[in-house]
């Protein structure tokens, strides 16, 4: 077998988007999505770019990787290639490789499925049990059960995206989620299919926003991310505004929707269980320590 690996050009990442919404499987519980390379979008298409990895066999894209940071891969494998042994050990070769471009050299993290060959592959060259998350789901065959406060839900329109950014800003201690942050993420390739929500108060004060994106009908969308302002908190908003993600979700054909948070953070496990959100097995990154 001979696997190919390489960083895809700005001209070839749609390619790379439309190759993961096709891999998007029920049963392929918590992948890498195409809402991860969207959310990263927000730094511009040539960050993202640098950040992917694709491997080729025979002139298909047969998995891929995206670099959260430095030295922590996120990845998955085509579905019809999940339990093959010989791709999972060419892919092993070259996570471990530093010569490869995947990973840097010294202490690194790859997230891979369970139920892969490539997990397997990794743990037998050495690599060990990581970082814990929590994969969550939402089975949206159903209408979404109401949950939490009411709020006022809308749909976040080009050129009126400050309150949502600054939301964020506060969610998260950071203020590198900008306008134009939102605008550059918005013009890729993933955002097709995504929308921000933005939750306000019977104040009309804005309290909550999130993310969600579609793979398209009959695949599983994605939840990424969720932020409640800081001065909002522990009224029960973040709970809305997953139970509005999900709905909408299931307005643009989503199968389920699914999110995956750090197991360490428990508030953030519990505000997706409380809406109706149910934990599946916890997933271990797979590391090397040197």
């Amino acid at each position: 077998m001979t696997v190919a690996v390489s960083t895809p050009t700005v001209s070839e990442l749609g390619a790379v988007v439309r190759t993961l919404r096709s891999w998007q499987r029920d049963d392929a519980v918590v992948q890498l999505h195409p809402g991860d390379l969207g959310w990263a979008w927000r730094h511009g298409p040539d960050a993202v770019g640098r950040a992917v990895r694709t491997w080729e066999d025979d002139g298909q894209i047969v998995a891929v990787g995206f670099l959260d940071g430095p030295s922590t891969l996120r990845m998955t494998v085509a579905p019809e290639r999940w339990t093959d042994p010989d791709l999972a050990r060419a892919l092993t070769v070259d996570a471990s490789d530093p010569s490869t471009g995947v990973l840097p050299s010294g202490p690194a993290a790859i997230e891979v499925p369970d139920g892969t060959a490539l997990r397997e592959a990794l743990h037998a060259a050495g690599w060990g049990a990581g970082e814990a998350w929590s994969p969550l789901s939402l089975d949206l065959s159903e209408p979404v059960v109401a949950r939490g406060p009411a709020l006022h839900v809308e749909v976040v329109p080009p050129g009126d995206t400050s309150d949502f950014t600054a939301v964020h800003r506060s969610a998260w201690d950071n203020g590198s989620f900008t306008n134009q942050r939102w605008t550059e993420m918005s013009a890729g390739a993933p955002f097709a299919e995504a929308r921000c929500l933005l939750g306000r108060d019977d104040a009309g004060v804005p309290v909550a926003g999130i993310t969600v994106w579609s793979a398209g009908p009959g695949r599983p969308g994605l939840i990424e991310p969720l932020g409640v302002h800081a001065d909002h908190r522990g009224k029960g908003h973040g709970t809305a505004m997953c139970v509005a993600a999900a709905a909408l979700l299931r307005e643009l054909g989503a199968s389920v929707a699914w999110v995956c948070t750090p197991s360490d953070l428990d508030s953030a496990v519990a505000t997706y269980r409380s809406a109706g959100f149910t934990a599946m097995p916890e997933r271990l990154d797979c590391v090397r320590t040197r």
